[in-house]
C-alpha cells in the first residue's frame, strides 16, 4: 500500500462516490408525488417496478444523512434525505402492531412484511442521522423506539415464525447488525445502551459462530452454537461473516481495543480461505462448511455487495495491523471487483454476475439493491485511507 497507491484508491472512491453513485441515483430516484424512492432501476437507470422496500427507504436515508453530516451540509441532501424519513414516518410502520413492513406499494400501501425485524434497524440510523442534521430530539427519540423495536421482534418475535421448535437456529444476522446499528446511533444520537449491545453481540458471534477447531465462522447455529449437520446448518455466507468482521475491526479501532481487532481480522482470515474462488476470482455467494454441495443454486454465483464489504474488511485489516497480506486481498478483491461489476456507460456497480464475471443480470436496483453497500464502500475506504494518510478530513474538493 505505497502513498501513491493509496491517493490513488482515494480519487477511486471519492470520485466513483461522488461522480458516479450519487448522480446515478439522485435525484431520479426520489419518488416527488409520494415520498421516499424508487429503487427499481435497470442499467441506464429506467424504472423497471414502482413496489418500494422499507429497508431500502432507511439506508438511503441514513447515508444520505451521513454524508450531509460528514462530508458537505448540501441542501440537496438533505431534502433527499427528508423525502425518505417522512415516508417512513407516514407509511412504514404497521398501526396494528407496532412493527414495520418491508414491501409497499409505490403511495405506501403494504403488501408483505418480514418475519425478521431489520426495516426497524435502518430506519433507527436513518432517523439518528436525520437526528443530528436537524438537531431535532423528536427524530432522536424515534431512533431509540425504532432500535428498541428491532430488539423486541428479534428477542420475542411476534407473528408467524419460520420455523418450528423441532430444531430452532439463530443466525450471525442479528448480533452483527446491532453492533452497526449501535455505532451509528452512538455516533448520531449518543445512544445509552450502544456499548452494553455491542459487547453482547460481540460475544455471541465470539461463543456461538466462531468455530476455532474448523476456523469457520458460521451463518447458522443451534440455540447453544452447535453446528447442525443438515443443509440450513452447514450453509455459510463468507460475505456476511466478512462484513461483521469488518463492524468489529472498527469496534476495536474506535477503542484503541487490540483484541477485537485480533477477532475481526481472524475471522476475516477464515472466511477468505473459504469464500475466494482459486479458479475465477472473487468471493462464492454460499460455501458448505464441511466443502459438501449447496442447497441454493445461486451458490457460486458473484453478488455486489459480498466484494463491497470485503474490500471494506482487507483494507480496514491492513490500515489496522501493517500485514501484507490484507493489503495482497485488497488488492485481488478491489481488482477483480473493478473489472466485472462496474458499468462504464451509465455507472454503478450491476449486483449480479456469473461465477467467471459474466453479466447475469443488468438491473443496477431492485428490492435488494439500492443505495446503500456499495456507497458505504466507497464513503468508508475513502475516510479509511484520507485518516490514514494524514490527510484533511473528507470533505467537499
Amino acid at each position: 500500500m505505497t502513498p501513491e497507491r493509496t491517493q490513488a484508491l482515494i480519487a477511486v472512491y471519492r470520485d466513483g462516490l461522488l461522480e458516479e453513485t450519487l448522480p446515478f441515483w439522485f435525484p431520479r430516484c426520489v419518488d416527488e408525488p409520494y415520498g421516499g424512492y424508487l429503487t427499481a432501476r435497470d442499467r441506464d437507470g429506467s424504472l423497471l417496478d414502482d413496489d418500494k422496500s422499507v429497508w431500502q427507504q432507511g439506508r438511503a436515508a441514513w447515508l444520505l444523512g451521513e454524508l450531509y453530516n460528514n462530508v458537505e451540509p448540501r441542501r440537496n441532501w438533505l431534502a433527499w434525505c427528508r423525502s425518505g424519513i417522512e415516508f417512513l414516518d407516514r407509511h412504514g410502520f404497521d398501526p396494528a402492531d407496532g412493527r414495520m413492513w418491508f414491501h409497499l406499494t409505490r403511495d405506501g400501501r403494504p403488501i408483505r412484511k418480514r418475519r425478521y425485524a431489520f426495516s426497524e434497524s435502518f430506519a433507527a440510523i436513518a432517523y439518528g442521522e436525520y437526528a443530528k442534521a436537524t438537531g431535532s430530539t423528536e427524530y432522536a427519540d424515534k431512533a431509540r423506539r425504532a432500535f428498541q423495536g428491532f430488539l423486541d421482534q428479534n428477542l420475542h418475535p411476534r407473528g408467524t415464525r419460520k420455523f418450528t421448535d423441532v430444531r430452532p437456529t439463530k443466525s450471525i444476522g442479528f448480533p452483527m447488525i446491532t453492533i452497526a446499528t449501535c455505532q451509528e446511533l452512538r455516533e448520531s444520537i449518543g445512544l445509552e445502551v450502544a456499548d452494553e449491545w455491542i459487547d453482547r453481540s460481540i460475544e455471541t458471534i465470539r461463543r456461538d459462530h466462531m468455530k476455532p477447531d474448523i476456523e469457520c465462522v458460521m451463518e447458522t447455529v443451534g440455540p447453544g452454537g452447535e453446528i447442525l449437520d443438515h443443509f440450513d446448518g452447514r450453509t455459510l455466507n463468507p460475505g456476511h461473516a466478512i462484513e461483521g468482521a469488518w463492524f468489529i475491526m472498527h469496534e476495536g479501532r474506535l477503542h484503541n481495543d487490540s483484541q477485537l481487532i485480533e477477532m475481526g481480522c481472524t475471522m476475516l482470515d477464515w472466511m477468505w480461505r473459504r469464500g475466494w474462488d482459486e479458479q475465477h476470482g472473487g468471493l462464492f455467494y454460499f460455501r458448505d462448511v464441511f466443502g459438501k454441495p449447496v442447497q441454493e443454486y445461486w451458490h457460486d454465483m458473484k453478488f455486489w455487495w459480498p466484494h463491497n464489504e470485503t474490500i471494506i474488511a482487507t483494507l480496514l485489516a491492513h490500515l489496522l495491523t501493517g500485514r501484507g497480506r490484507y493489503a495482497e486481498w485488497h488488492e485481488m478483491i478491489h481488482d477483480w471487483a473493478y473489472r466485472h461489476f462496474p458499468d462504464p456507460e451509465h455507472g454503478e456497480w450491476f449486483g449480479y454476475l456469473h461465477r467467471d464475471g459474466r453479466l447475469s443480470v443488468t438491473l443496477k436496483g431492485n428490492l435488494w439493491k439500492s443505495f446503500f453497500h456499495h456507497p458505504r464502500m466507497q464513503w468508508f475506504c475513502w475516510k479509511l485511507l484520507a485518516d490514514a494518510g494524514d490527510a484533511a478530513p473528507p470533505g467537499p474538493r
